[in-house]
């Protein structure tokens, strides 16, 4: 697989948004990387993490975010399960499920219901080690301000606001994903 020429593929006539995209997305990777190097025992296919990283946002070009120059039709929201329909089509369900997981700190089944969120009424939760990787990591960027990170507290407060839920999930991530080089929690 090569992401690069999948994200050219789609994003050839918006080079804004490329840069955005590729930016934010190489941030995410970059700090999955980091995190599995720092966590060997977890034994993360490294090779699909930074795949996945670099495109679990590619979804973003169909929906309407002007202040990120995304021009398309639907609520941002919604980015991730287009970024899965578009990787599916392509042939990477592996991927797509990256895609489609990684909003705040995955939504459930109820969260979509209950919030009348326009995406289907199914679970999106990261399952495996590398779709809750990819998703805590991106919770420590933002593509409207690229040359920003965000610190843990601030992520924890990012993903608060899709409900408590979330947090927990988060935090519990904090632990697995470790990344004081010290050994320290």
């Amino acid at each position: 697989m090569d992401a690069i020429s999948l994200i050219d593929k789609y994003y050839a006539d918006s080079p804004r948004l490329r840069n955005i995209l590729w930016t934010h997305s190489r941030q995410v990777a970059d700090r999955c990387l980091g995190i599995a190097a720092l966590h060997p025992e977890l034994d993360l296919d490294i090779a699909f993490l930074e795949e996945a990283a670099l495109l679990h946002d590619i979804g973003i070009i169909r929906t309407d975010a002007p202040d990120i120059c995304c021009f398309g039709a639907s609520p941002y929201i919604c980015h991730g399960f287009l970024g899965a329909e578009m990787l599916r089509a392509e042939g990477y369900p592996r991927h797509a499920r990256v895609c489609e997981r990684h909003t705040g700190a995955g939504l459930s089944r109820a969260q979509v219901v209950a919030e009348g969120l326009p995406l289907p009424a199914q679970d999106f939760l990261p399952e495996t080690l590398e779709e809750q990787l990819i998703c805590y990591a991106d919770k420590f960027y933002s593509k409207s301000h690229l040359d920003r990170e965000k610190t843990v507290e601030k992520a924890l407060k990012s993903v608060s606001k899709y409900g408590e839920e979330g947090a927990c999930r988060f935090r519990r991530w904090m632990e697995i994903f470790n990344e004081d080089k010290s050994g320290r929690s």
